[in-house]
């Protein structure tokens, strides 16, 4: 059954008339967007404005003036607003520790992780090496069995065969006593990642490392997904290189596609560097010469004949890589992006889309059980569904989709969820929240009862033993219902700004265009009209679950508005009601025809 909540729209505040004097050359939609992102001000001259210049410039590394600001934000020159990957502390002494064992012939592992990140940032950086005439291999750990990060089996594994020199991608940040284990055998190591250390400097693991968010740290862009901080690796390998300029400049265009992949599938803010990584990296995927990733497309009827788009990554590419570690092993979306063989790669690609496809229907078959188990009281701040006990072991919840499921139940519930499941070691879970309750942090407050645990504000994982299961729901219960308690909880939909239904059309979409691609901290714009006329309602699709509205206002022209799945949600409107809609706007191709389409956000009733 759906479950109608009602949302809080959030208005942006409008811009001010003078920034249209300001910047002629831009229409109003594209300076209000621009204004909305914090990239001008309404007097440039302002204090605010540099206030915001100087915010901006410590989080995404902005230098400059608005103009300088607007020009970074619209334009792909990746080689003009890209950072030096010397401006890492020690990337100079990591690039002459890779190419003097290349020099010496030693095999060097790259240690990945099971993700769609882990593993473009291992595919990345193993193909550069290979091109550089280095011994390469790829080590990505098991999920279940082995889980994130260094850990020593591995490292006895690989020091008996023959590794000299472990660089990581994507993790070992947090591995201080497994680097001190591998160097105590004789290996050098080296860590790539962008997640936060925990403690103090002296936490840190004794090695080279590369990581944007390190406090000590002084590169100037700190949101670097894994695989962006391993294409900074390789493009600083690849500058120290005897190959020509040109030579240097495709091989970095080579891996831009994996990169972009990658950055997009970890969700990290896409502005600054990220921004003109993934949209020079659009362009080099939909040149892509890949056989696994253009088998992966074609399996999976991905965008046919069509350009892909950041959406096409994160909500069909990404899922399929990130399905082989979460139902396998990830070694098979690793050797999809790096094959060269046909036969392979179609072999790899059909079972990676059908590892999705049983993804899919697990994901949906915990999800109901746990729905069965929510009874939520007016009291109650976050939901916690458990594995039942009684569960024999084919049925227990794979742990490599419990948080997929959270984020489903989070969403549906618009409160924090946590999904626990049983291991062979005692319990395992993860959770998602929404942006009221910090989640790591009220985990952390729990740290007696469990054994490990990580993550971020809006994500988490953890494990502990089955005795202490009552005692931790009991004490983050009573934290998020603390942490709560006096807050109204309302989903929140940000409107960029409220425009009329004549001012639609193939403009605005051109204006919105330039602000793509779309992610964390430049979403996809939202627009609101209010006061819009229903004139046609229809249902479509495989039992009508989709709904498709015909609107207008005194001046427009008749436009249509569509909902996908939408149908029950929306069922009680009728011919002749007035509505306030939020949308994203968007063309329809259909037919050889092209029209100006809504997509719908949400709608209220006019005046109530």
């Amino acid at each position: 059954m759906y479950i109608k909540q009602q949302k809080n729209w959030l208005t942006l505040p409008k811009a001010e008339d003078n920034l249209i004097k300001q910047y002629p050359d831009y229409s109003q939609v594209v300076l209000q967007l621009l204004f909305n992102r914090g990239i001008i001000a309404a007097d440039s001259q302002s204090s605010q404005s540099s206030a915001e210049r100087l915010r901006r410039g410590g989080e995404d590394g902005v230098k400059g003036g608005e103009a300088d600001d607007i020009n970074e934000f619209l334009s792909s020159d990746y080689g003009k607003y890209s950072h030096d990957p010397f401006l890492f502390a020690r990337m100079n002494e990591a690039v002459d520790l890779i190419i003097k064992h290349i020099k010496d012939g030693n095999k060097i592992i790259i240690y990945g992780d099971y993700d769609a990140d882990g593993v473009t940032a291992s595919a990345l950086l193993f193909e550069i090496l290979t091109i550089l005439k280095a011994k390469p291999e790829v080590y990505i750990p098991d999920r279940v069995s082995e889980g994130y990060g260094l850990n020593n089996g591995a490292i006895d594994q690989l020091i008996g065969d023959g590794a000299k020199l472990i660089i990581t991608v994507d993790g070992g940040i947090r591995n201080k006593q497994e680097v001190d284990y591998a160097k105590s055998k004789g290996v050098d190591i080296i860590i790539t990642d962008h997640h936060p250390a925990l403690g103090g400097k002296e936490d840190l693991p004794d090695c080279l490392i590369i990581n944007p968010v390190l406090k000590h740290e002084k590169y100037p862009f700190k949101y670097l997904a894994g695989v962006g901080v391993a294409f900074k690796l390789a493009k600083a390998i690849i500058s120290k290189s005897k190959l020509n300029k040109d030579i240097k400049q495709k091989l970095e265009e080579q891996v831009l596609d994996l990169a972009a992949m990658g950055t997009v599938a970890d969700c990290v803010r896409l502005t600054g560097e990220n921004r003109i990584i993934t949209k020079q990296g659009l362009e080099s995927l939909n040149k892509t010469k890949r056989i696994g990733l253009l088998e992966l497309i074609k399996a999976a009827q991905i965008n046919e004949n069509k350009k892909l788009e950041a959406w096409n990554i994160g909500f069909q590419i990404a899922p399929r890589l990130n399905a082989a570690g979460r139902m396998g092993h990830a070694n098979t979306a690793f050797e999809l992006l790096t094959t060269k063989n046909k036969d392979e790669a179609i072999t790899l690609a059909r079972r990676l889309n059908d590892r999705n496809i049983e993804r899919q229907k697990n994901t949906e078959e915990i999800f109901n059980e746990v729905e069965k188990q929510i009874n939520i009281k007016n009291d109650d701040k976050i939901i916690i569904g458990v594995c039942p006990l009684d569960n024999i072991e084919d049925e227990i919840w794979n742990e490599g989709i419990v948080g997929l499921v959270a984020g489903r139940i989070c969403e549906k519930y618009y409160l924090p969820a946590l999904v626990i499941t049983k291991t062979k070691d005692g319990y395992k879970g993860s959770g998602r929240s929404i942006d009221e309750l910090d989640l790591i942090e009220a985990v952390k407050d729990c740290e007696e009862f469990l054994d490990k645990y990580g993550g971020h504000p809006a994500a988490c994982g953890f494990s502990l033993a089955e005795k202490n299961m009552n005692g931790f729901a009991k004490k983050i219960k009573q934290i998020a219902a603390e942490k709560l308690a006096s807050i109204d909880l309302m989903p929140k939909i940000k409107i960029e700004m409220e425009i009329d239904l004549d001012e639609i059309d193939e403009k605005i979409i051109k204006d919105v265009e330039l602000f793509a691609p779309f992610g964390q901290r430049n979403e996809k714009p939202k627009f609101m009209s209010g006061g819009v006329l229903i004139v046609d309602i229809a249902t479509m699709g495989i039992g009508g679950k989709h709904i498709k509205f015909k609107v207008k206002n005194e001046k427009s022209g008749i436009i249509s508005a569509i909902g996908f799945s939408q149908a029950e949600q929306w069922q009680d409107l009728r011919i002749g009601d007035k509505i306030d809609i939020v949308y994203y706007i968007e063309l329809n191709e259909f037919n050889g025809r092209v029209d100006v389409q809504l997509k719908i956000i949400d709608i209220k009733l006019h005046n109530k």
